[in-house]
C-alpha cells in the first residue's frame, strides 16, 4: 500500500506578495495614466483601482514620476520580448514584425498610449526612459534585419519604426484610417 504524499501548504513570502502587489500597482498605473494623462492622473486613482491605500503606493514607488517610469519600462519590456520572439524567414520578417506590433496594439493599447504621452513630457527621467526604450527596440530590430541578411538593415529598421510611430499616432487620435498601408505580396 502506497502512502499518500503529505500535504504541504503553499506559503507565500512577504516578498512574493509585494512583487505581486507591485505588478498590480503597475497594471493599474498604466490604465490610469492612459485614461487621464500623466499630469491629471493621481496616485490616489491608482490606489483606488488596486484597492489599496495611497500611502501603500508610496511605499512601493517614491513618487508619481517613478511610478510612470516603471510603467513605461514595463511597456518597453513587453515590446522587446514580443520582438525577440519573432521567428521568420528574411522575406517575411518585416511582415511578422508588423503583425506582432499590431497584436500588441490590440492586447495592450494602454501601454502604447503611455508611450505616446511620454513623448511630450519634458521630465528628464521620463525622457531618458523613452530614449533607452526606443534605442533598445531599434537595436533589436536592426539586429534581426542584419541576421536575416537584409541589405541596408538601418533603412529597414527606420521604415519599421516610422510605421510604428504612425500606428501609435493613429491609435492615440482614434483615427484608424491613419494606420500605415502595406502592399500584399
Amino acid at each position: 500500500m502506497t502512502k499518500a504524499p503529505a500535504f504541504e501548504p503553499v506559503i507565500k513570502s512577504s516578498e512574493t506578495i509585494s512583487v505581486n502587489r507591485r505588478e498590480q500597482i503597475l497594471e493599474a498605473a498604466v490604465v490610469v495614466f492612459a485614461e487621464h494623462g500623466y499630469f491629471r492622473a493621481t496616485t490616489a486613482q491608482v490606489a483606488e483601482r488596486v484597492g489599496i491605500s495611497q500611502p501603500y503606493v508610496f511605499k512601493v514607488f517614491k513618487n508619481k514620476e517613478e511610478l510612470f517610469v516603471a510603467a513605461l519600462k514595463k511597456a518597453f519590456e513587453r515590446i522587446v520580448q514580443t520582438f525577440e520572439g519573432i521567428q521568420a524567414s528574411p522575406e517575411n520578417l518585416l511582415k511578422e514584425a508588423i503583425k506582432a506590433y499590431e497584436v500588441l496594439m490590440e492586447t495592450h493599447p494602454n501601454e502604447i498610449i503611455l508611450q505616446v504621452q511620454a513623448l511630450g513630457i519634458r521630465d528628464e527621467e521620463i525622457r531618458r526612459t523613452m530614449q533607452e526604450g526606443m534605442h533598445q527596440v531599434t537595436s533589436l530590430m536592426e539586429e534581426k534585419f542584419t541576421a536575416a541578411g537584409m541589405e541596408h538593415p538601418e533603412v529597414w529598421v527606420s521604415s519599421f519604426m516610422a510605421n510604428g510611430m504612425l500606428c501609435n499616432i493613429s491609435m492615440a487620435l482614434g483615427m484608424p484610417e491613419l494606420k500605415p498601408k502595406h502592399l500584399e505580396e
